[in-house]
């Protein structure tokens, strides 16, 4: 029972109002079965169908020299294709700028982004010019203009251009710019040059979404889905308000979007609601979801870094969704379908990103994938492709362990799988596991030498608590109680970046916070359960939706990059706290077993009814709290186990009563929000090492080839020298010992690789791109230089470094599904894939080099190959093309050490 208290009490913290004694308190909110209390905010449920809060973000917010914006014609995004912004650096002081562009066209390159972000130090006014003379010319001579996509707008229906952004007061609001004169290009000369000015103020109140929102009040039909009742009104009507907007986010073709600003159907979004909660009241909709994410027999990878896969390369959490949807419905046909899909895509994925000398899997962090929020700005999509993330591993640890039981399932072999399963369960925990922290690093990063980030990683974190990836239940207990969490929830990594905006970094994402209070669960610590369930209920109400993310300093939804309304996995999310921890439900081939885990403020009678599991609808109702049974019936009829059987029929009573046990309260690493010191600019000027001091660094840490070398407060090191190549990088400590990321890999003696140019197999060498070294290219693609083929001679045995000098103008670098691939075979024997990512739209003169492949090589003549076949089909299918400039060897300094 819950204890009562009739006075006002403010005391550290503590709030006892209105007779009732809050479920969870914390510095900075309180929450209570009515209501959530954040100093002089509050939000309040009047019943189950309604809400009311007076939240106001206090969030002002200093602009940014950077300026993203894009153009638009008769109100619509035509301009370029999605991600494909224009962007502008404004200057410091007041004198306004000027910036030039052509209508669908790449901006000039000095309009590149700052690298790291600065500020404007006074209003800045930004004269816009717009060469509209190509589209007129359109419009005189063909009588329409086609845009990037191939819809035509005709001359006659021509009604204005208008310019969008994400700077205020731009906004990506497209619809909405032809209603606003001040976002409205003019010609007023007729010369084909349209021009804007617009203002951009030093500090601005950002609009808010949703900003007069005060009340919520249910309005779709939602009475199909399980109905939840219990002592907690306003949890009673959160679950009501994450299933009206569940239904907002399905689509007209019935596919989940992925929240209210992101219509499109996207592979992880989906997988972790589904995986989440979703499997469990809306199977149908999952399906249709995730069979929208198959192309060609293989799970898709969205667009993202360097053209997606296998950059990225979390796509396999599609195969947690499956899985979960199997149990959910016992669905052999689902089983059978989906088991040749997910084995497809990973026989791609052990020759494309399996790393045969770490054991583990490359690419970028699941679902963390803007990578200047979470990588050093050193890195590229070469190096994210080579790098090893903890979440990312953890979910292919796990399909292979669903892939072993589909194939039992299906009378298939499941050696294979399991082998592989194994092998990456035994490399994470000897890779990625931190003795002096007690939890897993973030990821393995560098170039030929790979060193580990000491970060949290808060989903990969939990998801190898979840998926036992943790050797041993201790070691799960010690994650939870070790990995750093803040007020308001558990950040996506930390310590922080410092110069980075909110988004994933300094971040609370709710979905993230939902897979940590299972965790918590998993490992019984009632306090840190309690924390995550209050950060995921407390957002929920006073945003009056289930927003994508909030600013983990400070709690608030303004703040990040950007944000979205009723996110859908934070929906999922929301509902997983009632049905996974609540109910405890885990499902399984044969039956749904319930494991209830209610903390004592929980306590009471909570009831599930109309919940639909196979061919039975249940009513399921629990007393008590605590994580132990003390009865279970169905139908009156006392039940040895909390189980019930798959084949099950009809309407069925389920009563659960409580031991009203105590749940175990370990402990919570709770922190204050931290940055670490910037990274070091590293170079090397006269056989010496140099960078600049950096602030509040009290010492630095200097790596050779991924090892600590040795600690100074210098800010110069003398390498020394060899026949070889050795890798040095720098890093800097505060007093806190928090360290920065190390710097980009210093080469020292790289001057004795050896290239080799390309001999032509049934192709001329071209020129018509500038960069290139020595005589000239080659193209590749899927009809031409499938094979491409070199001799070399190697004088010594050793450990060689072979990467690609190559151009890919196929799409930006941050999106898109243009990523080239290609198979490494020398002398006859497949070595590894290589992976030639875009480097910037339509931009062939950026040339680069692709991730290295490290392997053994006797001196004598060898045969080189890079060869195009199906394993190497990327997300595009159609275009898989780069500029092949030249191959070049480089002998390594002694042994790797990953």
């Amino acid at each position: 029972m819950r204890s009562l208290c009739f006075a006002l009490i403010i005391l550290s913290g503590y709030v006892c109002i209105y007779g009732q004694e809050p479920v969870f308190r914390s510095e900075s909110f309180s929450l209570f079965s009515d209501r959530v209390i954040q100093g002089e905010f509050q939000a309040k449920a009047f019943s189950a169908n309604e809400i009311h809060s007076n939240y106001k973000s206090p969030f002002k917010k200093n602009t940014s020299r950077n300026i993203t914006l894009k153009f638009s014609l008769n109100s619509l995004d035509n301009e370029r294709k999605p991600g494909q912004d224009h962007h502008f650096i404004l200057s410091l002081g007041s004198l306004p700028d000027t910036a030039y562009y052509s209508f669908g066209k790449s901006d000039p390159k000095e309009y590149d982004q700052l690298q790291q972000n600065e500020f404007l130090d006074s209003d800045k006014d930004l004269v816009i010019k717009l060469d509209m003379r190509s589209v007129l010319n359109d419009f005189k001579t063909k009588g329409y203009f086609e845009t990037f996509d191939g819809s035509k707008i005709n001359a006659s229906e021509f009604s204005g251009v208008y310019v969008a952004g994400g700077t205020p007061p731009l906004d990506w609001d497209f619809p909405a710019l032809k209603n606003k004169k001040e976002f409205t290009l003019l010609d007023p000369d007729k010369d084909g040059i349209y021009e804007i000015t617009i203002h951009f103020k030093k500090v601005f109140t950002p609009i808010q979404e949703g900003e007069n929102r005060s009340v919520w009040k249910l309005k779709e039909d939602i009475s199909r889905f399980p109905h939840y009742e219990s002592p907690d009104l306003l949890i009673d009507a959160l679950h009501n308000l994450a299933l009206e907007e569940m239904i907002k986010d399905i689509r007209p073709d019935g596919a989940f979007m992925a929240g209210a600003k992101w219509e499109g159907v996207w592979t992880r979004d989906i997988s972790y609601s589904i995986f989440l909660s979703l499997a469990i009241i809306n199977p149908d909709a999952c399906k249709t979801s995730l069979l929208a994410k198959v192309k060609n027999g293989k799970i898709i990878q969205d667009t993202g870094t360097g053209g997606a896969w296998p950059v990225s390369s979390d796509r396999m959490t599609w195969a947690l969704a499956a899985w979960e949807i199997f149990n959910v419905t016992g669905d052999k046909d689902w089983l059978k379908k989906t088991y040749e899909i997910i084995k497809n895509s990973a026989e791609a994925d052990l020759i494309t990103i399996y790393d045969r000398s770490t054991g583990l899997m490359c690419g970028e962090s699941s679902f963390l994938d803007w990578r200047e929020q979470t990588y050093p700005v050193w890195m590229d999509p070469k190096d994210i492709y080579k790098s090893k993330n903890l979440g990312t591993n953890a979910v292919h640890y796990q399909t292979y362990k669903i892939l072993s039981k589909m194939a039992h399932i299906l009378g298939e072999p499941t050696e294979r799988f399991d082998k592989v399963a194994s092998g990456i369960k035994s490399a994470m925990n000897k890779k990625f596991w931190m003795n002096g922290k007690g939890y897993f690093g973030q990821y393995l990063y560098g170039r030929e030498y790979l060193s580990l980030s000491p970060r949290s990683e808060a989903l990969g974190e939990a998801l190898c608590v979840l998926f036992d990836v943790s050797s041993s239940t201790a070691q799960q207990k010690q994650i939870v109680s070790k990995t750093p969490v803040q007020e308001f929830g558990i950040p996506c990594v930390y310590p922080q970046t410092p110069q980075i905006p909110p988004y994933h970094n300094n971040a609370v994402w709710p979905f993230v916070e939902s897979f940590w209070a299972l965790a918590s669960a998993k490992v019984n610590n009632a306090s840190s359960v309690e924390r995550a369930m209050a950060s995921v209920y407390r957002a929920a109400a006073l945003f009056l939706t289930n927003k994508e993310n909030m600013v983990a300093s400070t709690g608030d939804h303004m703040g990040t990059e950007i944000n979205s309304d009723r996110q859908l996995w934070s929906l999922a999310g929301n509902l997983a706290l009632t049905y996974r921890i609540i109910f405890g439900m885990q499902f399984n081939e044969n039956y749904l077993l319930l494991t209830p885990y209610i903390p004592e403020g929980y306590s009471g009678k909570r009831t599930l009814t109309n919940f639909k599991y196979r061919n039975s609808t249940l009513s399921i109702t629990i007393i008590g709290s605590g994580n132990q049974i003390g009865s279970f019936s169905i139908d009156g009829k006392a039940q040895k186990q909390a189980i019930i059987p798959g084949d099950i029929s009809g309407i069925h009573s389920v009563v659960i009563n409580m031991k009203n046990n105590k749940l175990a309260r370990s402990s919570v690493n709770l922190e204050k929000s931290s940055f670490t010191p910037e990274t070091p600019l590293v170079e090397m000027t006269k056989s010496m090492l140099r960078w600049g001091k950096i602030e509040n660094a009290v010492k630095y840490v200097i790596y050779k080839n991924g090892k600590r070398l040795l600690e100074t407060q210098d800010t110069s090191y003398k390498p020394e020298t060899s026949s070889a190549l050795n890798e040095y990088q720098v890093l800097a400590v505060d007093k806190n010992q928090y360290e920065s990321f190390l710097c980009m890999p210093i080469p020292v003696n790289s001057s004795n690789a050896i290239t080799f140019e390309a001999e032509l197999q049934n192709s001329s060498i071209e020129k018509a791109y500038m960069g290139f070294q020595g005589e000239g290219y080659i193209l590749l693609s899927k009809d031409t230089n499938r094979s491409v083929k070199f001799h070399i001679d190697i004088n010594r045995p050793g450990e060689y470094s072979i990467d690609f000098r190559y151009s890919n103008g196929n799409g930006p670098i941050n999106t898109d599904n243009k990523c080239a691939i290609r198979n490494l075979v020398i002398d006859g024997k497949f070595i590894s894939a290589v992976v030639f990512p875009q480097r910037g739209d339509n931009n062939w003169t950026d040339w680069g080099f692709s991730n290295s492949v490290i392997t053994n090589l006797t001196p004598g003549s060898h045969s080189l190959e890079l060869n195009y076949d199906e394993t190497n089909d990327n997300m595009n299918g159609k275009v898989n093309s780069a500029l092949l400039d030249e191959l070049r060897i480089t002998a390594l300094s002694g042994k790797k050490n990953n």
